[in-house]
C-alpha cells in the first residue's frame, strides 16, 4: 500500500501544526503550507499566501504529485483593519486554492475545511454568503465591505457561514469525481488567537467556554480533521461536524427551552 499523501494549509502553527504531527506520526507525506516557513512535521514547505491570488496560482503550479487530501485549515481571526482580508483568506481565496489542487486529487481523497461555530448562522446570512461568492478582485472585495457595512467579527463570520454552505454546494460535483468533502467547526480553541476571539465576542464566548469547563486544545480538532481525511471516514460526505465542547448544544438547549428533558438529578430518582 503507497503512503499517503496530504496538504495542509496554515500549517506552522496552531491546529494545522498539530494536523501535520499526527499525520507524519501515523506514516503519512505531509505537504504544508503557510506564510510562515516551517520544516516541523512536514515533508515538504510551499510558500502560500491566500492574500494575494499570484501566490495562490504559484503555490499550485508547484505541486506536482498526487494529493490523498487536503485539508484548509489557514485563516485568519477577526482582527479589526483587516475586514478585507479577512473575506480574501478565509474563503475566496481557500475556495481557489482548492480548485488549482483538483486535477491532483486521487480517486477517494478527502477535502477537510476549517469553518467554525461562528459559523452556524449560516440559514440567516445565506444570502450574504452568495453575494460573497461572486467576487473576484480585491476592489470588489473592498467595496462589498464598504456596501455591506461589516466589521471584522461580521466579515469572520461571514466567511465561515461562506465554508459550511460551499462544502454542501461542492459535495455532489465531488462525490461524482470519486472525492469528498466536508468541514468542521470548532468553537474556543486554545491557540495563539484565541485572545482575538474573546475580545471579539466578549461575555457571550466567555460563557459558553465557562460552560464547557475549558477551552478545546489543538490537537483535539486536529484528530478529528485527520479522520475525516483518512479513507475509514469514506461514508462521511458533505457535512458540518461541530467539534466546541458541547456550546452549541448548550445554546440550543437554552433557545428551546429544553431543560425539562433532562434525566431527573439523582434525588430525584426513585
Amino acid at each position: 500500500m503507497s503512503q499517503a499523501t496530504y496538504a495542509v494549509t496554515g500549517v506552522a502553527s496552531g491546529i494545522g501544526a498539530e494536523l501535520a504531527r499526527l499525520l507524519k506520526a501515523r506514516g503519512a507525506r505531509v505537504i504544508g503550507f503557510d506564510l510562515r516557513e516551517t520544516s516541523a512535521n512536514v515533508d515538504r514547505f510551499i510558500a502560500l499566501d491566500l492574500d494575494d491570488p499570484a501566490s495562490i496560482a504559484a503555490a499550485a503550479a508547484q505541486l506536482d504529485e498526487p494529493l490523498d487530501g487536503l485539508c484548509n485549515n489557514a485563516g485568519l481571526p477577526p482582527r479589526e483593519g483587516l475586514e478585507a482580508t479577512i473575506l480574501q483568506v478565509n474563503f475566496l481565496g481557500t475556495r481557489d486554492f482548492t480548485r488549482r489542487l483538483l486535477p491532483l486529487f486521487r480517486n477517494g481523497a478527502s477535502v477537510v475545511n476549517m469553518a467554525s461555530r461562528a459559523g452556524h448562522g449560516w440559514r440567516e446570512g445565506a444570502e450574504q454568503v452568495r453575494r460573497l461568492a461572486g467576487l473576484e478582485r480585491r476592489d470588489q472585495i473592498e467595496r462589498f465591505v464598504e456596501t455591506e457595512k461589516l466589521d471584522a467579527t461580521r466579515c469572520y463570520n461571514l466567511t465561515k457561514e461562506a465554508v459550511i454552505l460551499w462544502t454542501v454546494a461542492e459535495t455532489e460535483a465531488m462525490v461524482k469525481r470519486g472525492l469528498r468533502i466536508n468541514s468542521l467547526s470548532p468553537g474556543g480553541i486554545a491557540t495563539g488567537i484565541l485572545g482575538d476571539f474573546q475580545k471579539a465576542f466578549g461575555p457571550r464566548m466567555a460563557r459558553n467556554v465557562e460552560r464547557a469547563g475549558r477551552p478545546g486544545r489543538p490537537e483535539e480538532i486536529a484528530e478529528v480533521a485527520a479522520f475525516l481525511l483518512s479513507p475509514p471516514s469514506h461514508w462521511i460526505k458533505g457535512t458540518d461536524i461541530a467539534i466546541d465542547g458541547g456550546m452549541g448544544a448548550f445554546n440550543q438547549a437554552d433557545l428551546m427551552d429544553l431543560h425539562g428533558l433532562r434525566l431527573p438529578d439523582e434525588e430525584g430518582i426513585a
